[in-house]
């Protein structure tokens, strides 16, 4: 990737024109005008002397080969694009993919472990599947669970990581970052960047030293594509490759080239959801069927909101909406969070978090922001789907089985 290096004396370039051309430098040169697609698995090389000392230098520094990849575990031309044009947009030394967003936070996890690291301190909400694997302990991680305030007192010698997710997942609650980058002292701060997106904040310019992001999400954009990415220095970058080899988490070179071409339309899409949902919480603002509205200040494109009546009924009542998890595509997608993307969070710990029964969670996407709005007052009006019901009917734990579920964001 040496023809993509930037002058580091060039005139900084606005975020827009970064998301157009950050990994694609090369392509004149290279007489192209699209980004090429490179698929293959292996590389063929005939000096086998040079390949084992490039090998031997990968695994002692973790750094990216200069030549073919070797192997595609170790490396991918195309995902490597993907990969320079991500960490130029959140201001980052670099940035590592992989497979899905929590392969990404996994290999964070090992990265710190292996270091002996295995404590982290977070605070709530976070993503379900995110919460999860911090609570079941299942890479041998332990965590503390605590607000904004009391970070500082939570940290331990065997402290690897703060995390938080701002605007966190579902209530959209935003944390001061760059206090809590203070409160960590020598600890890296992870931010989950997933629903803001470089567009909104980049949370390496208020302190955080790692940026994760669910690159299925907003990144891609169009709901055809997962990833996961990490933005980081290129220290712990050298670490995490060196997981993404050992464990296998990487991402297909068809994803990457999907990727990189979402960043592109990244700030169009951001603002132009951001606008519709903007619009759309005024309007749920004063509707007598709606008991809470939460929405960030920053803006975006998630909209969080509480009713009076069953949300079931609502979810059931769509029409041009699509009632399905995941977000930040181009369509407007509502859930149930309590019974899908937080399941897997114990009942207590959800409301403590702020993840009511009768919340709702939705993605705005690029339709007119009046046949939206007609979809969704109808929905809001529309009479039960069934026999009358409680709304925590559905979302009543299950016990220790409710953890064994997939959950989806």
């Amino acid at each position: 990737m040496d023809a993509m290096d930037r002058d580091p004396s060039a005139t900084p370039r606005a975020l827009a024109t970064e998301a157009v051309h950050a990994g694609r430098e090369d392509l004149a040169t290279l007489g192209v005008h699209a980004p090429p697609l490179d698929l293959s698995t292996t590389y063929p090389s005939y000096d086998a002397r040079a390949e084992a000392a490039r090998i031997d230098e990968f695994a002692t520094t973790g750094a990216r080969l200069d030549g073919p990849p070797v192997y595609a575990r170790l490396d991918n031309p195309t995902v490597a694009r993907f990969e320079e044009a991500l960490a130029r947009l959140e201001g980052a030394e670099s940035a590592v993919a992989f497979a899905s967003g929590m392969a990404a936070f996994t290999a964070v996890l090992l990265a710190r472990a292996s270091q002996g690291l295995r404590h982290v301190v977070a605070v709530r909400p976070l993503y379900g599947c995110s919460d999860h694997l911090l609570e079941a302990g299942l890479l041998g991680t332990e965590v503390t669970w605590t607000d904004p305030a009391g970070i500082a007192d939570a940290i331990r010698p065997d402290t690897g990581l703060v995390m938080v997710e701002s605007p966190a997942n579902p209530t959209l609650a935003e944390a001061d970052i760059r206090a809590i980058a203070h409160s960590c002292g020598s600890v890296p701060l992870l931010v989950d960047n997933t629903f803001a997106t470089p567009v909104l904040q980049r949370p390496v310019e208020q302190g955080a030293r790692i940026v994760l992001h669910s690159a299925t999400k907003y990144l891609g954009g169009h709901g055809d594509v997962m990833g996961g990415i990490v933005a980081c220095d290129e220290e712990f970058a050298r670490t995490l490759r060196q997981v993404r080899f050992a464990t296998g988490g990487v991402l297909h070179p068809l994803a990457g080239y999907l990727l990189l071409r979402g960043l592109s339309t990244l700030p169009v899409r951001v603002r132009a959801a951001s606008s519709s949902a903007a619009e759309i919480v005024r309007r749920l603002a004063t509707d007598p069927r709606i008991a809470r509205v939460h929405y960030p200040r920053i803006g975006g494109a998630m909209i969080a909101f509480e009713v009076y009546g069953d949300p079931h009924d609502v979810i059931a009542g769509v029409r041009l909406i699509t009632p399905a998890v995941s977000l930040g595509s181009v369509d407007t997608l509502i859930q149930h969070p309590a019974s899908i993307s937080h399941r897997i969070v114990a009942e207590g710990d959800r409301r403590s978090a702020g993840v009511s029964d009768r919340l709702l969670r939705m993605s705005v996407g690029l339709e007119d922001v009046e046949d939206l709005w007609r979809d969704l007052t109808q929905a809001l009006s529309a009479p039960p789907a069934g026999p009358p019901r409680e709304a925590a009917t559905a979302t009543e734990s299950e016990g220790s089985g409710a953890g064994l579920r997939p959950v989806a964001r």
